[in-house]
């Protein structure tokens, strides 16, 4: 068995020091789209078919936030069995998009507040026969002077 990081979903986000989501921009309005979008513009002012691939800003403010306390049906793949609840936060990025995804390992509810600074990470969603699967998820930033819980 080879194990290695593999993403989740090929194609929303990089890996390495620095992960960034990877949006779409059209070519003919710019508006920036999460997941990256293809075919058709999503604007419905807009005719546009043509997208370039950009990196989303690493870092955003949290909109809104919640925890996961039932498990999600499938195709969620629980990390741990028993289940282990886990927190959600919709982080608004200057792109002007807003996404959603879970707090990084460590950190949950109590940890996060609106308006909030947070900073993409990938870690490890799952480990399977073939090697780890990762995405991307969003961790409370602590500035300077602050404690952290952790």
């Amino acid at each position: 068995m080879s194990v290695t990081a593999t993403p989740a979903i090929d194609g929303w986000f990089t890996t390495g020091p620095e992960p960034a989501l990877v949006g779409s921009r059209c070519a003919t309005c710019t508006t920036v789209y999460f997941p990256p979008a293809g075919g058709f513009c999503r604007n419905p002012a807009c005719s546009g078919e043509e997208f370039e691939r950009v990196e989303l800003s690493r870092r955003g403010t949290v909109w809104s936030y919640t925890d996961a306390q039932y498990q999600p049906p499938a195709p969620y793949v629980p990390a741990a069995d028993p289940y282990v609840p886990f927190a959600l936060a919709a982080v608004s990025l200057p792109e002007g998009l807003t996404v959603l995804g879970q707090v990084a390992e460590g950190y949950g509810v109590g940890d996060l507040r609106v308006g909030a600074e947070v900073e993409l990470v990938v870690e490890t969603l799952y480990t399977d026969e073939t090697g780890e699967r990762s995405i991307w998820r969003w961790k409370p930033v602590v500035e300077m002077g602050e404690e952290a819980d952790q």
